[in-house]
């Protein structure tokens, strides 16, 4: 059965790899893996006279933060996430609205994923190795309050 292309368009798994991310309203920032978009929430148990009979009873609780990773390439002169780091004190950090849109074939988003109040708490340099041919990639580790999905 012939599909058209409206239907693939709208029916088949799209690829992962044409993405854009957004700090603050900036979109000049390449990253070359993002992970950690997860939504999840703590399981609150409760125990009451019947448990013995009935079971424990479960629930959902709080929602847990956001724990996002953004890697790069590391270039000469952009040492955006070494200043984004740096400005972490104690009780005073420059948190940041972060936008991840999954882009189909013409560039148009496809679902967004708007990470709200992240800030950083780590940054990892690459690993060195005489024996290899590889990018240096840098990681910047964040938390953030929320994950806000949308999809278009």
């Amino acid at each position: 059965m012939a599909d058209s292309t409206e239907d693939i368009k709208n029916n088949y798994p799209i690829p992962v790899f044409y993405y854009r991310v957004t700090i603050d309203g900036d979109d000049a920032h390449a990253f070359s893996e993002i992970s950690g978009l997860s939504i999840e929430y703590q399981t609150i148990t409760y125990i009451d006279g019947l448990s013995y009979r009935d079971g424990a009873k479960y629930m959902p609780g709080f929602g847990t933060p956001v724990n996002l990773t953004l890697k790069k390439g590391i270039v000469r002169k952009d040492s955006y996430l070494l200043k984004w780091i740096s400005s972490v004190r104690l009780n005073t950090v420059s948190k940041r609205d972060i936008t991840i849109d999954l882009l189909d074939e013409t560039g148009n988003a496809v679902v967004s994923w708007r990470v709200v109040n992240a800030f950083p708490y780590k940054l990892a340099a690459p690993s060195f190795d005489a024996t290899k041919n590889e990018v240096a990639i840098e990681s910047l580790d964040l938390m953030a309050n929320d994950l806000q999905v949308t999809y278009y």
